[in-house]
């Protein structure tokens, strides 16, 4: 359950979000402005820019993973300036997530997971899912889409939402 709500579903939102930067970027051409225009867009005075929702996001991820299986998450250091390099980013995190099956996870629920920014205390791990790390990812991911919306990239509810396992339902068939 912790893989499908953490590493499966995180991962599933940075593909979209590689997909929406791409949007982003075929919106400056069509507008016939410098795309790193939006790196700076925010919502608010007070809100990260775009860039950082983004880095934010795919530390959100991997730190999930890492911290429910006790390892270490890869480092990066916050210097990308350019579309171009958030997206590598992104596919850099998408390429360690895709290194972890549901088996890792095995047990995950009920581990201790301990918070380096909250020093002395743990999480059970289905509630660090469940109450923290999934809707701290979900803010920023949902941030990033939001400054790109506001700044006129032509994405909408399907772009954020993606692909849906769907099928035949049964009542279908008859």
């Amino acid at each position: 359950m912790l893989y499908t709500a953490s590493v499966h579903e995180m991962s599933k939102m940075l593909r979209n979000l590689l997909g929406w930067l791409d949007k982003a970027v075929a919106h400056a051409e069509t507008k016939k402005f410098d795309p790193a225009n939006l790196l700076t867009a925010r919502l608010a005075p007070d809100q990260y820019p775009l860039t950082r929702q983004i880095q934010a996001a795919c530390d959100a991820a991997k730190f999930t993973a890492a911290r429910l299986l006790g390892r270490e998450a890869p480092k990066h250091p916050d210097t990308e300036t350019t579309l171009e390099e958030l997206q590598t980013r992104v596919r850099a995190v998408l390429d360690y997530l895709s290194g972890f099956s549901a088996a890792d996870f095995e047990g995950a629920a009920d581990r201790s997971v301990e918070l380096p920014f909250i020093p002395g205390k743990a999480i059970k791990g289905v509630d660090y899912v469940l109450q923290m790390a999934s809707p701290n990812f979900f803010f920023h991911i949902t941030t990033a889409y939001a400054i790109l919306r506001h700044n006129g990239v032509d994405i909408g509810k399907r772009d954020f939402i993606g692909d849906v396992p769907l099928f035949d339902a049964p009542s279908a068939a008859n």
